[in-house]
């Protein structure tokens, strides 16, 4: 078999955590933090994940990403995940269960320990489940955690899909509490109409990336991250402002409390915090303007009640 697992040192024993983990919830974090804890038993705690999410591979259409690549290497780096692996799922997908724990798992990564979610399936036609696994792991050795659902406290199932329709809902807020971190990306500062500056609320614009889940249309408190590191409340606008005759959606963000230079080119990160309101045409650009000053107040008492998200982990 090709082997294309190179980033791990082949001398390393490994503590594994299996899965696509898609947004990084809580759940997920489990699992995570349950590998990178054996770092101090010696072992390297290690994440094997995909490039691209299997769904797409196997022909689903239109799937969204709950954060970009980017986002997840740095926050599976930040749980102590020491080496990330991501596989192309077309490699293996026609592996057989047993050859690719024996030929990924055990030979490749070295792994004395594996870590998963309850549903976590492996192999051609997702053929192995945790059964299969705990079988494998105990006629080589191996120690398997399964790990049970994450839950919220009314009793709900925390996972990828539900997050998902809370962002598409506009419940940000909710969506943020399951995921350990903000919604949102960042992205380069384009040019627009500057209709926002005449306003006297200039915005940074930002195109909606292709592969992520897209929000209801409307205004939301945001956090806004700058190249220089300086942080900002934001009033962000997520769709194709009907009242100035918007066409391509985007987010366009007011940052009340910056007053430095044009930033146009530089990269700008933008968390969506909660929602405001949705999405509607003025009859004026007086009522828009003033609409957009309430948002303001609105979203800075958001961002204050929220604590210092410094500390939140993304």
């Amino acid at each position: 078999m090709q082997t294309f697992l190179t980033q791990v040192n082949e001398q390393q024993n490994t503590a594994v955590s299996l899965g696509f983990f898609d947004g990084l919830h809580k759940g997920h974090r489990k699992v995570l933090s349950l590998a990178a804890s054996q770092a101090a038993n010696g072992l390297t705690p290690v994440c094997l994940t995909f490039r691209e999410s299997p769904k797409t591979v196997l022909g689903a259409r239109d799937y969204r990403y709950l954060m970009t690549r980017e986002d997840k290497l740095r926050a599976l780096e930040g749980l102590g995940i020491a080496h990330t692996v991501l596989a192309d799922f077309r490699d293996i997908m026609h592996l057989p269960a047993r050859t690719f724990f024996e030929n990924v798992l055990v030979e490749q990564l070295r792994a004395k320990k594996l870590y998963c979610g309850f549903n976590y399936r492996f192999g051609k036609n997702a053929g192995g489940d945790t059964a299969l696994l705990a079988l494998l792991c105990e006629e080589y050795g191996i120690e398997l955690t399964v790990v049970p659902p994450e839950k919220t406290e009314d009793g709900r199932v925390i996972c990828s899909t539900r997050i998902k329709e809370l962002i598409r809902e506009g419940n940000v807020r909710e969506a943020n509490e399951m995921l350990c971190s903000r919604f949102g990306f960042s992205s380069v500062i384009t040019h627009g109409k500057q209709l926002g500056r005449e306003l006297g609320t200039p915005t940074i614009n930002q195109s909606l990336l292709n592969d992520l889940v897209v929000p209801r249309f409307g205004v939301y408190a945001s956090e806004v991250t700058l190249e220089s590191g300086e942080r900002f409340c934001g009033v962000t606008n997520v769709g194709v402002k009907p009242t100035v005759g918007g066409e391509t959606p985007l987010w366009e963000t007011w940052m009340p409390d910056y007053h430095g230079g044009e930033i146009y080119g530089q990269k700008a990160d933008v968390r969506l915090l909660d929602f405001i309101r949705p999405e509607r045409k003025f009859g004026n650009l007086k009522a828009l303007r003033d609409e957009i000053l309430g948002n303001a107040a609105q979203a800075w008492d958001i961002y204050q009640s929220l604590g210092d998200l410094t500390k939140q982990k993304i």
